[in-house]
């Protein structure tokens, strides 16, 4: 399932905009803003450092802030040890005994798997008809990314499409879900369905949709491609993208223009951490503009949030197309599992999927297949997921590729600290042991255009075909360990944290310039650093 969030402003302290002329007033603004106060970590989640986006930077330059002892608990409070192995599915480390039952009842809605209806087991039937896993943690495994196939034979079931075709002026887009759905498959292609044939794997899609069953919209296929990247100091590596290759689609060719974004899962935790960051502490950091000419112009996705009924900041997704929690784990039950819910309402079939139509749901009395009560239950599950602790920390090579990290300007995307709000009010939330934490997450969750490299050129609300959010870095170097995925970026291509940074293009080219010049221990450095948060 993939998640999002809620954006409230919240003013703890004054957030302060600063010129940001030249390196050597980033570096007194940096050292200001390490302090671990409770302003001085607004300071930090507000300000950039002055550096040219296109000009290779020395350590002569610039230098990282000093280091804070928080940095050492990313997660503030809710940090937890990754012994005796890491997961990112644990609970908080600060979450009260009162609310740990509720917290274990909603992983344990997250874990079972759904099944058809109609059964005895009325509080989890309802699969489908079209899905794509049948359960939360069937895709994120212990709270982990999905992992895609490394050869072209298996069929990808971490990952799924989504699909889109172009508008022709903005207001052909319902503003309530930001694309135009392909017209027969909708947005959102559902490799799975509960068709007996299809369970057996007796027949492909095109033979079940031709016994007159529901079938699968299609299977989907990686054809992956490489090529090699060298560095200045002459030593080459390989890098890796993927082609989609959609078979056996069962309700006919996809529209002439269908936009398609392969979609890899994402990590789950510190979700509830996020949510509660102050929307004016990532506003300040937006430059849809540039203004600054630091070539970094970081913009606000606008949602829909069915919560309170209007259009609000996004900062979950890859795209940042959802607002808050709710609209994420409710969007994922109703279009990953095809579970319908106060918010999403509807089955995943189009109305051009008649047996699709025609399934027996779930519901008894016209309820929703997960009432309210139970979303809320997988809701709080979610929110309350601990981020695991920083590892190697003071190691000579690690803090080296921390200097690295600010003096390449991978913080001007990559964030590091917020402190969360100091107040749940106007949101959802009932977390207190969640406010006035400072974390570490490393991301601006701010849309960036990242070039044509990455680009999927399928627009999402505001979001353009070339644009991201910014991906938090807290975790990355346990994902591997967590549960066997090295898989990084948003379609999965990248293989380690190398293969991502050297995909980096648009607003991050002057980032990646600089990693491309440096020496290969310095590399290794920044990669070690990345590693450890």
């Amino acid at each position: 399932m993939f998640y999002g969030y809620l954006s409230d402003y919240l003013s703890g302290t004054q957030l302060n905009l600063f010129a940001r002329a030249t390196a050597l007033s980033s570096i007194l603004l940096l050292s200001a803003c390490s302090a671990e106060s409770h302003d001085d970590n607004n300071k930090v989640a507000n300000n950039h450092t002055e550096s040219s986006n296109n000009t290779e930077l020395s350590s002569a330059e610039i230098k990282s802030p000093p280091v804070s002892a928080s940095e050492l608990k990313p997660g503030g409070n809710t940090t937890t040890s990754i012994q005796p192995f890491p997961a990112f599915d644990k609970v908080a480390e600060n979450l009260p005994d009162d609310l740990k039952a509720d917290f274990f009842a909603g992983k344990a809605l997250a874990e079972q798997p759904w099944v058809k209806a109609p059964t005895i087991t009325t509080a989890r039937d309802g699969l489908g008809p079209l899905y794509n896993a049948r359960a939360c943690l069937a895709c994120h495994i212990r709270g982990g990314k999905g992992r895609l196939p490394d050869d072209s034979n298996s069929a990808v079931f971490n990952a799924f499409l989504r699909l889109s075709i172009p508008a022709e002026s903005p207001d052909d887009i319902d503003p309530h879900i930001g694309v135009i759905p392909e017209p027969v498959y909708g947005e959102q292609l559902q490799g799975q369905s509960i068709a007996l044939h299809h369970q057996l794997r007796a027949s492909d899609p095109q033979q079940i949709h031709a016994k007159g069953d529901v079938s699968p919209e299609a299977y989907v296929y990686v054809n992956w491609h490489s090529k090699t990247i060298t560095y200045a100091d002459g030593s080459q590596t390989e890098i890796r993208w993927p082609e989609a290759d959609i078979r056996y689609l069962s309700y006919g060719p996809l529209h002439e223009n269908t936009q398609i974004s392969l979609r890899n899962a994402p990590a789950i935790h510190g979700m509830g951490l996020i949510e509660l960051i102050p929307q004016q502490a990532i506003d300040h950091l937006a430059d849809p503009d540039d203004s600054n000419q630091d070539g970094i112009s970081g913009r606000v996705n606008k949602v829909w949030d069915a919560v309170s009924g209007k259009t609000v900041p996004g900062r979950f997704g890859l795209k940042a197309n959802r607002p808050n929690m709710d609209m994420v784990v409710a969007s994922a039950f109703a279009n990953d599992i095809g579970i319908s819910n106060p918010l999403f309402p509807s089955q995943p079939c189009t109305a051009a999927q008649t047996v699709c139509n025609q399934q027996i749901h779930g519901t008894s009395n016209n309820e929703f297949e997960l009432p309210a009560e139970l979303l809320v239950l997988v809701t709080e599950f979610s929110r309350n997921l601990a981020v695991p602790e920083r590892r190697d920390a003071n190691d000579p090579e690690v803090l080296k590729g921390r200097d690295r990290f600010y003096q390449s300007g991978c913080h001007l995307c990559h964030q590091p600290s917020f402190i969360t709000r100091d107040s749940t009010a106007g949101t959802s939330q009932n977390n207190p042991h969640l406010l006035n934490q400072t974390i570490w997450p490393y991301s601006d969750f701010l849309l960036h255009d990242m070039g044509d490299g990455l680009a999927d050129k399928r627009p999402d609300f505001l979001a353009t075909g070339n644009e991201w959010r910014t991906p938090p870095l807290w975790g990355t170097g346990l994902s591997q360990r967590v549960n066997g995925s090295n898989s990084f970026l948003h379609d999965g291509r990248a293989r380690s944290v190398e293969e991502a940074i050297l995909w980096h293009g648009g607003e991050a080219s002057g980032a990646l310039k600089n990693f491309l010049q440096m020496d290969k221990s310095s590399r290794m450095a920044l990669i070690r650093f990345v590693e450890s948060l």
